[in-house]
């Protein structure tokens, strides 16, 4: 419905801007010019005032932390322009601002992701950030972010689920049983590792192909490995599916936890920006993290532990989740699954239970091999 009143406050905000931008183009300092009268206003008004009320506008109601990765600001670019289209008052020129920061993930490329501290690493700097109210809320894809949450963090809402599944990329093959025996495959996670080496063991494994996808996909073409895996849904966001050789399924390989989905933090005593990230909450696929982190926080797992677990809605509304736990080697996998109604407290049920079945079944030593 039109809003005269809110249409009249877009145009004088819109016109002080304009003003503000002439007035620095002429150099004229504001302090010297008469007193103007302002559209809309019913007395006069000084430019001195009109430079204070400028500074309060330019400085961004909302700051985004991520990490500066191209997939990282394509995330937080799609939750600004979610934001922006949901609430008119950030939708304002400026009023969002993406902060890129450099975590300890980014800084060291040269070791495996289980060496420098696991999941714990990729978000410490942005946690910090955000305690610390250098930003407003964060953007981070969910199966990055450990099982526990630091004092002063919440984690209340989700952005629509992607596709979960594994791209197969490769320049010789179309699929991992194509490859030759001894072909490299680049990744950067044991839970790719295990499940490659346990149906292909005649392959080989470089378990520290790191960097970011356009790195990855660099190196591919350089013929540093014959083929790699990527998330599809990090392809999607990036435009990039052309690189697509084909899409392995669940069955030939179970996703990590929370793949494919994005989780926004906010402090826990800030009510505005909790309300703001309400609006944006996907429930379904809340949950279905949830389920799945309650599988992880059981198994207690980290980037030393080969975990997938995957969560989703049957036709019947139902919730149907797998897990599965591997020896780094691929020689032992443990599966499980489960099936019950689609609500918060028996989806984590659900996952709890899953993970006590197979830590049960793997047994003392079972991730030493």
């Amino acid at each position: 419905m039109y809003n005269p009143r809110r249409r009249r406050t877009q145009i004088w905000r819109r016109w002080r801007r304009l003003c503000s931008r002439l007035l620095s183009v002429l150099g004229f300092p504001l302090q010297h010019l008469k007193p103007h009268t302002l559209p809309g206003s019913k007395k006069k008004q000084s430019f001195g005032a009109i430079k204070a009320s400028l500074a309060k506008t330019e400085v961004a109601l909302l700051r985004i932390g991520t990490r500066g990765s191209p997939l990282a600001l394509a995330q937080a670019h799609e939750t600004r322009d979610k934001l922006m289209a949901s609430h008119p008052e950030l939708a304002e020129e400026g009023a969002i601002e993406i902060v890129a920061i450099k975590t300890t993930r980014d800084k060291i490329l040269s070791q495996p992701l289980a060496d420098i501290g696991g999941k714990g690493w990729f978000t410490k700097e942005i946690d910090e950030a955000l305690i610390n109210g250098d930003i407003n809320i964060a953007v981070i894809s969910m199966k990055d972010v450990p099982t526990y949450l630091p004092e002063k963090k919440i984690l209340p809402c989700n952005l629509k689920r992607e596709d979960v599944r594994d791209a197969f990329i490769s320049l010789s093959a179309s699929s991992l049983a194509e490859l030759p025996a001894g072909s490299v495959v680049g990744i950067a996670s044991l839970r790719r590792k295990s499940q490659i080496l346990h149906r292909y063991p005649s392959l080989k494994v470089e378990d520290n192909f790191r960097g970011n996808v356009q790195t990855r996909l660099r190196k591919l073409n350089e013929g540093v490995v014959q083929a790699t895996l990527l998330a599809l849904a990090g392809l999607r966001r990036l435009s990039m599916t052309e690189n697509v050789t084909s899409t392995l399924s669940i069955d030939e390989m179970l996703p990590a936890v929370a793949q494919g989905a994005i989780g926004i933090a906010c402090r826990s005593d800030d009510e505005k920006m909790a309300n703001y990230l309400a609006s944006l909450n996907h429930e379904e696929t809340r949950l279905a993290v949830s389920c799945e982190r309650a599988f992880l926080e059981t198994l207690d797992g980290s980037c030393r532990t080969p975990i997938a677990g995957y969560a989703s809605k049957d036709k019947d509304c139902n919730c149907i989740f797998k897990g599965l736990v591997a020896s780094p080697d691929g020689t032992r996998v443990l599966e499980t699954s489960r099936k019950g109604s689609y609500h918060f407290e028996d989806m984590v049920s659900m996952g709890k239970d899953a993970g006590k079945e197979l830590l049960s079944r793997a047994g003392p030593g079972f991730f030493d091999s």
